[in-house]
């Protein structure tokens, strides 16, 4: 029986048929895996992955001057982008630090989306609604609403098109659409005649595509997908989608990004549009920051087959304590451990040989670029 404390997703009975092991995450009742967490790990690298992530927020602002509004609420420049392009954004705090990372899609002129992590979605509505005040723009949470579901891999573009001429549910998007959809770019339709957005993005590295429908129509779409891909296709849960973006060097909110944390550290100064536009919430505190002498982000590898796991100690040649890792894994793409760590920015130069205390034992690894994997 599911948690009463915990929220579910429209797709928690069919993940149960399929023998799910569930987690709270984030306050939901979300699929860990369904077998073997490496099985479902290499079938999005090798084939395509099927992934709920009805879990997420979905936040729409409408007005004349959305635009304005969010350029104003968010540390880029929303703007600029054109309609039916995505871009990735940070809301920021007053002192400059990262209240979330989200995806903004402009859907229209004066329409768009803006998808949060579960975690932060209530806040994140809250925020961008104080935000937009005197804007002409109308912030409406419809993440209960709204079922996400998302196909990633090298197989996936085929599985959508093969979908798309199943049976006819998906209209008003083509085989040769979704053929020359770039990445970042999102298409309009709709599943059996209920609004369908269909957006190359994803978080694992791999190529991609995400479909948000109303949640009622959440089991039907994900029954066309699976139909569609048969033995193409795989159900994956949270776990192997941690490997998969920590492999790609992707941050995860409350790991690589945070309250206590500005974006230089994190390796996203890029994000914030100083240049590009006049005030925005954070500006001042960025301004009046100095992270020069703040931990930064860097890549660990190491040998053999202990991983090392959040919040252990990182250390340099003489012993000193210089950084923590923000997250850790054995790759199963690699066959190695891997890691994110914040560490002492004297320290940060690629190939420096750094010790990570893994359980109490001193695991040898090196400084490296990010991200760990790319796909080819």
């Amino acid at each position: 029986m599911s948690n009463a404390a915990l929220r579910s997703t429209p797709l928690e009975e069919t993940h149960r048929a399929l023998g799910a092991t569930f987690t709270d995450f984030a306050g939901w009742s979300m699929p860990v895996r369904y077998g073997s967490d490496l099985a479902e790990h290499r079938a999005v690298r090798e084939s395509a992955g099927v992934f709920d992530l009805s879990h997420m927020g979905e936040i729409h602002l409408r007005g004349p001057e959305t635009g304005a509004a969010l350029d104003y609420a968010l540390a880029g420049k929303l703007s600029g982008i054109g309609v039916g392009r995505a871009k990735y954004s940070l809301i920021l705090a007053e002192d400059g630090g990262v209240i979330d990372d989200v995806i903004v899609y402009r859907l229209a002129e004066d329409h768009f989306l803006v998808v949060a992590n579960a975690a932060n979605a209530e806040v994140d509505h809250e925020e961008l609604r104080a935000r937009a005040r005197g804007f002409d723009c109308e912030v409406a949470n419809e993440s209960t609403a709204t079922a996400l579901v998302a196909v990633q891999g090298p197989a996936s573009a085929a599985i959508v098109t093969d979908a798309l001429a199943a049976d006819g549910a998906l209209q008003g998007i083509t085989a040769q659409d979704v053929a020359d959809l770039k990445y970042y770019r999102v298409l309009e339709g709709t599943f059996a005649g209920a609004p369908l957005l269909l957006a190359r993005t994803g978080y694992t590295g791999e190529d991609g595509f995400e479909l948000y429908v109303p949640a009622e129509h959440a089991t039907a779409l994900w029954d066309l997908l699976v139909r569609a891909g048969g033995d193409r296709l795989t159900p994956c849960g949270l776990a192997c989608r941690d490997t998969l973006r920590l492999e790609a060097g992707m941050p995860l909110y409350g790991h690589e990004l945070g309250r206590d944390l500005l974006p230089a550290q994190s390796g996203m100064g890029r994000i914030v549009a100083l240049a590009a536009k006049e005030e925005f919430v954070g500006r001042a505190g960025i301004e009046a920051s100095d992270p020069s002498g703040k931990p930064v982000l860097v890549g660990l590898v190491a040998d053999g087959r202990r991983a090392a796991r959040a919040d252990s100690a990182v250390r340099d040649s003489d012993g000193r304590e210089i950084g923590r890792v923000s997250s850790g894994a054995l790759s199963p793409t690699l066959g190695h451990p891997i890691a994110m760590a914040f560490v002492d920015p004297a320290c940060a130069e690629e190939g420096t040989e750094v010790v990570i205390d893994v359980r109490g034992k001193d695991l040898p690894a090196r400084i490296v670029p990010l991200p760990f994997y790319s796909r080819s």
